[in-house]
């Protein structure tokens, strides 16, 4: 029997998410306009950087099932929405330095991602076309009521699971580029923490339901191995809201 359908919005982790929502819509404010060079190494991975974070419980809790009355494909449509529209909003607020002329290809690490349409065929994109076909394709599949249902008696598909894999693992691209080309802005907008936490929380959410194969996001398993950690006590370094 198909269990009642909860409110998407009850079954986020609304502690992280919503704190991260909040501070993101701060913060769509310009820094000094100026294009920052592609980087050339792993800023992100510097201590001063990777020690910040705007939560300190474990985020492997937020991610489990809470309880057998949830249904499990309910909870990772509630999830895989919520991440979705905070990882759009987290690339928002860098966007425009991310442009067909600084970004002339989707990379992250020494890695080049290639769109591929219905019918297979292979395009090279600049970062900011490749994200807003990711977007577009995503957006579209978590409001299709077939595919991702809200009604109550509604089921999911059979190809459900494997959509949602799909849309993870175009969105960890976003965010491994949003690390790879745009941390000097992130850090300039003063979000680092804020990317932190969104990106140490989708990495558990994804491995706890291996939604992603570890080959597809070895490229950050430094960053991941660092964030996915509990920091020490007394060590956690809050974002304050402004």
């Amino acid at each position: 029997m198909h269990s009642q359908k909860t409110p998407r919005s009850g079954l986020s982790c609304k502690m992280v998410l919503q704190a991260v929502g909040k501070v993101l819509r701060k913060s769509k404010t310009k820094s000094n306009g100026k294009k920052a060079p592609a980087e050339e190494k792993k800023h992100y991975m510097e201590p001063e950087y990777t020690k910040v974070r705007v939560v300190d419980f474990d985020l492997k809790d937020l991610v489990s099932l809470p309880t057998k009355e949830i249904d499990l494909n309910e909870w990772l449509a509630s999830n895989t929405t919520t991440f979705f529209n905070l990882i759009n909003l987290q690339y928002s607020t860098i966007s425009e330095f991310c442009t067909g002329d600084t970004c002339q290809a989707m990379t992250a690490c020494n890695t080049i991602y290639y769109w591929y349409d219905e019918r297979g065929k292979k395009t090279k994109c600049t970062a900011p076309q490749y994200v807003d076909l990711v977007m577009t394709f995503v957006q579209k599949l978590v409001t299709d009521e077939e595919i991702f249902p809200t009604k109550y008696g509604k089921d999911f598909p059979n190809s459900f699971e494997s959509l949602v894999k799909k849309v993870c693992r175009y969105l960890f691209h976003v965010l491994a580029h949003i690390y790879w080309a745009h941390f000097k802005e992130t850090v300039a907008l003063e979000l680092q923490g804020h990317l932190n936490t969104l990106y140490a929380h989708f990495i558990v959410f994804i491995r706890e339901f291996n939604l992603v194969e570890p080959k597809e996001i070895c490229i950050m398993d430094d960053l991941s191995e660092v964030l996915c950690a509990p920091l020490p006590p007394h060590t956690h370094n809050h974002v304050t809201e402004r």
